[in-house]
């Protein structure tokens, strides 16, 4: 059987490749760091991200872009922020390659306020590109524990063949045909994420959690039509699932991130010293300047950017969004 990589050797990419493993597919984890990968492949484990999952037989560990060459599919777990230059370096190392590749990180990129398939569009442009989306947890799924997910593509051909290995007896891919929308409801469900984070850290309640996921969806929803997502997508796995799952629970990262804050940490201070990315701190700025652009209100994720950003304290921001104007829900 043909073997497939995993770019990507943090918590997400490991928990794939370990699923992929697990099912019998010959699975190889990319890490960039030589000396990490030697660890891993040594210990059969990834102390670091996802400790005391062990590797399957199946599973091997390399630090070669090259490798790629032998491989009939990519799973791209690179941080979004850092997606850019490691497309590149992966089309450069098989020459171009029509090599299908699933999007599995979330966020918009800075500057270009692009989200992941457009960067795979731009930078490897004969790739085959599909977006992997959904409510999963990597430690959940290395345990084998039920999960289901939304594999997008506007190609059949490509919808298949990642549906085909992807799935497993604990892991049920969903196909869709709109990329658009399943990575827009994974972008902003990490935003919407840090703000019922802060929302618990500062002890307001069930009652404000339930408030933000709700009001959360709605700005989630005007801005994936605004941008031209389908609105069932947004309904779904990728969008209000993504959401419900990310903003009930500390092992979310970017909620994690949030109750620091709401707790009283410093927001540039607590990012740097994790180990994991918050994607959700690096899409904010991005998100907010397109909704902006598109005249598409976003107050819940204009407050979250303020604050990541240092132009607004924790109280500021909270004081804005209880004090706007009164306005019909719907």
């Amino acid at each position: 059987m043909a073997k497939l990589m995993v770019a990507g050797a943090g918590s997400w990419g490991t928990a794939l490749a370990v699923l992929m493993a697990e099912a019998g597919r010959e699975t190889v984890l990319w890490c960039r760091d030589k000396e990490r990968a030697l660890q891993m492949a040594t210990a059969r484990e990834n102390a670091r991200y996802l400790g005391g999952v062990a590797f399957p037989e199946a599973l091997s560990v390399t630090s070669v872009a090259s490798d790629l060459k032998d491989a009939e599919g990519l799973l791209f777990v690179v941080p979004a922020q850092a997606a850019r230059g490691w497309l590149e370096r992966f089309r450069e190392a098989t020459s171009g390659a029509d090599l299908p590749v699933a999007l599995c990180c979330k966020g918009l990129e800075r500057g270009s306020m692009a989200p992941m398939h457009k960067v795979l569009s731009e930078t490897w442009p004969e790739a085959k590109g599909s977006v992997l989306s959904g409510p999963s947890f990597a430690a959940d799924v290395a345990r084998g524990l039920p999960t289901a997910v939304t594999l997008a593509s506007e190609d059949e051909a490509q919808r298949s063949f990642w549906l085909e290995r992807l799935s497993t007896p604990t892991f049920r891919p969903y196909a869709s045909d709109d990329p658009l929308g399943a990575e827009l409801g994974g972008a902003v469900k990490n935003v919407l994420a840090i703000a019922c984070g802060i929302a618990v850290g500062k002890g307001f309640g069930e009652s404000a959690k339930a408030a933000l996921i709700a009001r959360g969806f709605a700005e989630l929803q005007r801005f994936g039509l605004a941008m031209g997502a389908k609105p069932e997508t947004l309904a779904g796995l990728s969008g209000l699932g993504d959401l419900v799952l990310t903003c009930n629970s500390p092992q979310s990262r970017n909620f994690s991130l949030g109750m620091a804050i709401g707790e009283g940490a410093d927001p540039a201070t607590y990012l740097e010293s994790q180990k994991s990315v918050a994607e959700g701190a690096a899409t904010a700025g991005p998100l907010t300047e397109q909704a902006r652009a598109l005249g598409c209100e976003m107050p819940i994720s204009e407050g979250v950017a303020a604050v990541i950003d240092g132009r607004q304290g924790v109280d500021e921001a909270i004081g804005g969004l209880m004090n706007r104007p009164l306005r019909s829900e719907a």
